[in-house]
């Protein structure tokens, strides 16, 4: 009915398309080959104050933007990491919104980084959301664009690091394999050769380079395997937006849950109990946020997950006040 009548009133006219309609603009021709994965928030979900303003619909506050001029441009941009992968740096503000764990409103800006951009095998390698405060003025706007220039800098040092770990576990498995001949870790290379093929090309001449040093590299593989284990897990975000919103919900917590954990045990206020319970929730997360366990990703596992560290957290934030 809205395209109908939209159409009825003729070039003539300049129709104003809903909020609740987003029309995603891509410059970059490879940018046809990525789904367009943003999907719009609500700024504000209470139903007392749907307008922007005061609950009765008047004007903001003197001195306050309105909702809708708390929003600044995003970024989109293009990056060749030092190993060759090409990347796609996407970030979004998206405003004042209510965030559901905190029970405020927060400004939030999302960030969003997609590995072998433009080619068959794209995928989201890092999604963070940053929260900001909710404060309406022109000075905030700017130093929210600030910020953005300052997160796509911060995403950038992540792929590398991503990328140095990635290059270290696929060395290890060529290790593996030259020392076993297992078959789990030659289908675990060939698939990073897959997925990662200047990673892995990257690997290769590493160990190369390392095997011409020493003739001993199978003896220096062995004692490396405990520390390629104890290395970060990374997070395989959804391409469905609202099982990634979840686990980027999941990290937020685990990374309020850290703080707020190393606050209390400065304050001599943390006891081991408490310390192992949240050792043991943030390990399973994590775990169940890897490579390994993406398939088994759903929307009630994710709720039961970030349910059990919420209540853990706020137990924490309890003890603080």
């Amino acid at each position: 009915m809205l395209l109908a009548h939209i159409f009825h009133q003729g070039p003539t006219r300049t129709q104003s398309c809903p909020k609740s309609l987003i029309c995603h603009v891509r410059l970059d021709a490879k940018a046809a080959r990525i789904p367009t994965l943003l999907k719009e928030e609500t700024p504000l979900e209470r139903p007392d104050n749907t307008a922007g303003g005061p609950p009765d619909g008047g004007p903001p506050p003197i001195g306050e933007l309105e909702r809708r001029l708390c929003q600044v441009g995003g970024l989109n941009q293009n990056y060749t990491s030092s190993a060759g992968t090409l990347y796609h740096i996407q970030i979004e503000d998206r405003g004042p919104i209510l965030d559901r764990v905190l029970e405020r409103e927060v400004r939030r800006v999302n960030v969003i980084v997609y590995a072998n951009y433009g080619e068959p095998n794209a995928r989201i390698v890092h999604g963070r959301d940053h929260d900001f405060p909710d404060l309406r003025t022109h000075d905030h706007n700017r130093f929210i664009t600030q910020k953005i220039q300052e997160l796509a800098e911060g995403a950038r040092l992540v792929v590398e690091e991503k990328e140095q770990r990635q290059v270290t576990r696929i060395k290890a498995a060529i290790r593996e394999y030259y020392l076993t001949k297992d078959e789990r870790a030659k289908s675990e290379f060939e698939e990073a050769n897959t997925l990662y093929p200047f990673l892995f090309s990257r690997a290769w001449k590493e160990l190369k380079l390392e095997r011409e040093r020493t003739a001993a590299i199978a003896a220096a593989a062995t004692p490396s395997e405990p520390t390629l284990e104890a290395a970060p897990v990374d997070v395989i975000y959804p391409l469905d937006a609202e099982l990634r919103e979840r686990v980027l919900e999941i990290e937020r917590i685990i990374a309020d849950l850290g703080r707020d954990v190393e606050e209390l045990k400065a304050r001599g206020s943390a006891d081991d109990i408490l310390l192992q319970t949240c050792r043991k929730l943030v390990t399973r997360a994590q775990e169940g946020l890897s490579e390994s366990a993406a398939n088994d990703f759903s929307a009630r596992r994710l709720d039961m997950m970030r349910n059990s560290l919420a209540t853990t957290w706020r137990q924490v934030r309890s003890r603080l006040k």
